[in-house]
């Protein structure tokens, strides 16, 4: 197995020199893309949003960072950001001693573990060079030299899984007020939007962050929630406790229930939860609207399905099956970031990447760190941008 595995380094490493070679032989590059620029620096993602203040929507989320080195830096910065809200919803009164613009920071390197490895002497963040370190990486299950869908999705679920992960741990350091490792209800305090609303303007939120959605989250049942339980009462969707997703689809029938009956009937499962389902199943999240009688078929086909006892509507138990679809997990996301990936970078379209293929198309995985601001339309050298 040592063997193999030496000749697996190997072979990555004289693929990646040889690729090196042949693109710095190259005066052009086959691919034109827009925005391609000669200067290139590293800016972090202005996507900070402060968990205190903001309820949770259906299908809103933050990209993720491909690459470890960059989500760290993101992390860093984020962190600082959260602080100082923190503060001034803590404390407003000290809002007023900094009310003066601030520019974005830019990483600190020299801090940074051995980022200096990935920059030139003008400080520009060496692409090529991340990705002949993190191909090995994702190419594990088998190691052949392509990566496919499913090791670029796992490799994007786990860096949105140490994302969603470092966020909790962040906010139940809030609220823990005893400093003993657990929250309890009464030390947490629900966000500030709940506190100011009164119970008619909660929308769908309206039952979130209470206590039932807290015992739900509290898997083993001892009125505390650890920092597992603490990111389930977080981010139910991504929860394996039956108890908590059995809350969910309960808080489903509470809001789609509009004749408060206690159950879903076909048209209030029409008009909207059909609309959730069908937008995953697709893959599609246009807003195009449908006639009644273009989806009342498929609907009611659904419906009948779901309906396991006959009786013309779903509880919440018969919900369970699709609750995922209208609470997309983190899964769901990194597959479609996945598929996005591999469908502007597979050159030859066999449906898997290969680091030469990587290597050509880094905008896909590095475009959203970098600041093409004031810069000229002139066409570059693709690769001589980034050493």
């Amino acid at each position: 197995m040592q063997a193999m595995a030496k000749a697996s380094i190997l072979i990555y490493i004289s693929l990646a020199l040889l690729l090196l070679f042949f693109l710095s032989l190259s005066p052009t590059n086959k691919h034109h893309h827009h925005h391609h620029h000669r200067h290139r620096r590293l800016r972090l993602r202005s996507n900070f949003t402060h968990t205190l203040a903001t309820p949770p929507h259906h299908h809103d989320h933050n990209h993720v960072a491909f690459d470890p080195l960059v989500a760290e830096l993101e992390r860093r910065r984020e962190d600082k950001e959260w602080e100082k809200q923190h503060i001034h919803h803590s404390h407003p009164e000290l809002a007023l001693h900094d009310s003066a613009p601030e520019h974005e920071s830019q990483p600190e390197w020299e801090d940074f573990m051995d980022a200096e490895d990935y920059l030139n002497d003008e400080d520009k963040f060496n692409v090529t060079d991340r990705l002949v370190v993190l191909f090995p990486k994702i190419d594990v299950d088998p190691t052949d030299g392509f990566v496919t869908e499913n090791e670029l999705t796992q490799w994007n679920l786990h860096r949105a899984q140490t994302e969603v992960l470092h966020r909790s741990q962040r906010e139940m350091e809030l609220h823990d007020k005893n400093h003993d490792g657990f929250v309890s209800f009464s030390e947490y305090d629900p966000p500030s939007w709940v506190q100011n609303s009164d119970n008619n303007s909660f929308g769908y939120h309206m039952g979130w962050w209470k206590e039932e959605h807290f015992n739900a989250s509290d898997a083993d049942g001892d009125g505390l929630l650890n920092l597992t339980e603490f990111n389930d009462f977080l981010h139910p969707a991504d929860s394996k406790n039956p108890k908590l997703l059995q809350w969910l689809c309960k808080e489903e029938v509470r809001e789609r229930d509009t004749d408060k009956d206690g159950k879903v009937n076909f048209k209030e499962f029409f008009h909207g939860l059909f609309d959730l389902v069908r937008n995953i199943d697709e893959e599609s999240h246009n807003d195009s609207h449908h006639s009644d009688n273009s989806v009342d078929a498929p609907a009611r086909a659904l419906f009948s399905q779901l309906d396991k006892d006959g009786d013309g509507y779903l509880s919440d138990v018969e919900l369970l099956p699709i609750i995922e679809k209208i609470h997309p997990s983190e899964h769901y996301y990194a597959k479609q970031q996945t598929i996005y990936i591999i469908s502007q970078a597979d050159i030859d379209k066999d449906g898997r990447l290969t680091l030469a293929e990587m290597i050509e198309n880094p905008y896909i995985f590095y475009t959203a760190i970098f600041n093409e601001d004031d810069e000229d339309e002139d066409d570059y050298d693709f690769h001589d941008e980034f050493r």
